[in-house]
């Protein structure tokens, strides 16, 4: 191989290690970001086992609020913009808002998820308080779509 060709080819290979790291920056951090909960009522240490922010309760509206901006900032990425999933991950809006919705978030939440040693989810929960958790939730219900 010539002189020439190998320059090129080295040109050609550092170009698309360039391109290919600026893509896999673009998506951007990807570690919890902090959630500012202020105004929410406090849950305490212990999870509970339901949506305590749902309807009828006093702090659902401000839930919502926070928890759209949560998920934003939080699950997005993997889960879609506005939680309509392009296949990444599941389609939040599918979760049912009852009981057993709710276990199944705090489940997740609590123990993220692994397969073949690969993280797919983080454990949202050891960066996240229970009450920004709730709110992601309580907003993610706003959006419910019926199978």
């Amino acid at each position: 191989m010539s002189k020439h060709n190998k320059l090129t080819g080295l040109l050609a290979a550092t170009l698309m290690a360039s391109a290919l790291s600026g893509q896999v920056l673009a998506h951007g951090d990807v570690t919890p970001q902090a959630v500012d909960t202020e105004g929410l009522s406090s849950l305490g240490e212990d999870w509970a086992d339901t949506n305590p922010y749902r309807t009828p309760s006093d702090d659902h509206d401000l839930a919502v609020k926070i928890g759209a901006s949560a998920y934003n900032q939080n699950c997005a990425r993997c889960h879609g913009l506005d939680g309509i999933s392009g296949g990444i991950a599941p389609d939040l809006r599918y979760l049912s808002p009852d009981f057993e919705g709710d276990d199944w978030f705090k489940y997740r939440v609590i123990n993220g998820a692994v397969r073949d040693g690969a993280v797919y989810m983080p454990k949202m929960a050891d960066t996240l308080s229970q009450e920004a958790l709730w709110a992601i939730r309580t907003w993610l219900e706003t959006k419910y779509v019926e199978e």
